[in-house]
């Protein structure tokens, strides 16, 4: 009898990466199943941004005897095809506001991988319908026609994450989803995290902020000088004393209907 085995959001081997001619990441090996809810922590410096640059093909790994990574079961990728599976969330919009862009035309761009429209693009009628649909989901019609420029920075966020889910990814990476945005706008981008972990969207996490690990992330990975330092579920490794080895300092870790709170 056959069965149906999915193969790994990501798998590294052995892998090393160098960011001018300087070794950052030193033989990860990591796995993550497709549909899994991840964060990967740890303090600055600690080589979340290498990885993710890596994840994203910006960066490649050495090539070292032994060393292999793979993504959705793949070593090797067009990097447009890759991008319709693993949508990409950061923190780096500066384009978006170089003109003005509504709400609307900002997720359609999404569908060409452009910033904003332009008139060679072809816009199907299916795509304003998806686009409509998404801005509903995640409640936010109301910023359809208003301009990136005049939006804030919570609302900015709402809407970049219309716009990478307008192929259907398989898996979303949020880096530093939280930074910059007041309480408010913290609270309402978390509440949207759970809502696409609810959906089946698998969440790919990397912050140092504690309560951007939605409860329904359950997987925490820590980082630490290039290289994982641990691996586990959050009663395991969000403790007083794991998190303040991780970040060098005594803190004080509080739990509040899922959420997980750091006091230094």
């Amino acid at each position: 009898m056959m069965t149906n085995h999915t193969p790994p959001l990501i798998e590294l081997r052995n892998v090393s990466v160098a960011r001018s001619g300087r070794v950052v990441l030193h033989d990860l090996n990591l796995r993550i199943e497709a549909g899994e809810h991840v964060a990967i922590m740890g303090p600055n410096g600690s080589g979340k941004s290498t990885l993710i640059k890596t994840i994203t093909r910006e960066f490649y790994p050495l090539q070292d005897e032994g060393s292999s990574m793979k993504l959705f079961g793949q070593e090797t990728w067009d990097v447009s095809e890759l991008r319709s599976l693993l949508g990409i969330m950061t923190n780096d919009l500066a384009a978006f506001y170089l003109r003005p862009i509504t709400g609307r035309d900002a997720v359609l761009s999404g569908f060409f991988s452009s910033v904003g429209l332009w008139r060679h693009q072809k816009i199907k009628p299916e795509m304003r319908e998806k686009t409509d649909e998404l801005l509903a989901w995640l409640e936010i019609e109301h910023l359809a026609r208003r301009v990136i420029a005049e939006m804030s920075s919570g609302e900015v966020r709402r809407v970049m994450i219309a716009r990478a889910l307008v192929h259907e990814p398989k898996a979303l990476l949020f880096d530093e989803p939280s930074n910059s945005l007041d309480v408010v706008a913290q609270i309402e981008l978390r509440r949207t995290m759970s809502k696409l972990a609810q959906s089946g969207i698998a969440l790919l996490l990397i912050t140092h902020h504690l309560p951007d690990v939605v409860p329904e992330i359950e997987r925490v990975i820590f980082m630490r000088d290039g290289r994982i330092v641990g691996d586990g579920s959050k009663p395991e490794l969000l403790t007083a004393d794991r998190l303040g080895s991780l970040f060098g300092c005594p803190v004080h870790v509080t739990t509040q209907d899922g959420y997980y709170h750091l006091v230094s």
